[in-house]
């Protein structure tokens, strides 16, 4: 942030009527899900581990007892372990909004500290979580009367149905590249990326050469008019998601769009333990190559899945949605006390 603290009355009458309308946004939606049958749940910030996806980067800290005994801890980047336990438990649809932390992210969409909307049904499929996405969208926009999201020069409109499109007829369509004859050949998915005109180094992992792809050709194409979902991830792309069952390269995952920004995430959520076991690992093992250092599994987390319902579920960036919502300039706008930065 620049200028003026947030505390600074000037800089704060400005935000306070965002605020006020993401305090409005919050109840209608906590409405929603109360109307829809979920429980709201509470999940703690310390975990034992704070997640276990490459590219995730927590704070570390550490419990410590009278007598000195120190325990290595982190902040969540998510409610995720804890909800999943919550269904193990018997919890069958809850929601909580959780604080949740994540390192090395800053900028207008990014906030070190932000508030994520998570949701779980059992028994649903992905689809059914598609459509509960949409709808708080719809929700958030008819809370505030702004018909029309609008980021960055570009519009959309959230009570329109939304699009709904494939990664592979997304790379197709946006950036020229057929997916599925390169998902096992980063050479090949290389070459593609640069006949696209996106740069990539000449020791970028596959990952990393498809996400740069995602982020400068597919996104920015994204919830222009109407919302997007963009669903079937490549199964490397998806940590926590089932395979498709017509098609295991892919996984049951989404991602919804509003101007070219992501909003939310989804999973038909993987209960395999010896399966997620092995991705994490080898996420890890990535993690340690690319940043030299690697987080414990939470071998609770895995134990619980053995017990966890079949389930569907979405983390949803609020403050992102309450940004398009109330027309702000940044998610540190919609925030009451914004990390100052």
């Amino acid at each position: 942030m620049t200028g003026k603290k947030w505390w600074h009355p000037a800089s704060h009458a400005g935000r306070r009527p965002f605020l006020i309308q993401r305090s409005r946004i919050r109840a209608r939606l906590v409405a929603w899900f109360a109307n829809e049958g979920f429980t709201e749940v509470e999940c703690g910030a310390l975990q034992v581990s704070p997640g276990n996806e490459t590219h995730l980067h927590a704070f570390a800290t550490r419990f410590v007892t009278d007598d000195g005994h120190e325990t290595p801890l982190y902040l969540h980047t998510s409610p995720e372990f804890s909800c999943k336990k919550l269904l193990a438990a018997g919890e069958d649809r809850i929601v909580g909004f959780s604080r949740v932390f994540r390192n090395r992210e800053t900028g207008p969409l990014h906030s070190p500290e932000f508030t994520m909307i998570e949701w779980y049904r059992a028994g649903a499929s992905l689809d059914d979580v598609m459509q509960d996405a949409a709808a708080l969208c719809r929700t958030a926009s008819e809370t505030t009367g702004r018909t029309v999201f609008v980021w960055n020069g570009r519009e959309c409109d959230p009570a329109l149905p939304p699009e709904r499109l494939t990664l592979t007829d997304a790379f197709g369509r946006h950036a020229g590249i057929d997916l599925e004859a390169v998902l096992d050949d980063a050479e090949g998915l290389r070459q593609a990326a640069r006949n696209a005109g996106v740069g990539v180094a000449d020791d970028a992992s596959w990952s990393d050469i498809f996400s740069a792809i995602l982020v400068t050709r597919i996104e920015p194409e994204l919830g222009n008019g109407r919302l997007t979902l963009l669903y079937n991830y490549p199964l490397t792309e998806a940590a926590l998601a089932r395979a498709c069952p017509g098609d295991p390269r892919f996984a049951e995952r989404f991602e919804l769009y509003a101007c070219g920004v992501e909003l939310a995430n989804g999973f038909h959520e993987l209960t395999d333990a010896d399966e997620q076991r092995a991705r994490f690992e080898a996420d890890m093992a990535l993690k340690e190559a690319l940043y030299g250092e690697r987080y414990p599994i939470d071998e609770d987390f895995l134990a619980a899945l053995e017990a966890m319902p079949d389930a569907s579920g979405v983390a949803l960036g609020f403050d992102r949605l309450a940004m398009l919502a109330t027309g702000a300039r940044s998610v540190h706008d919609v925030q009451w006390t914004p990390v100052d930065l």
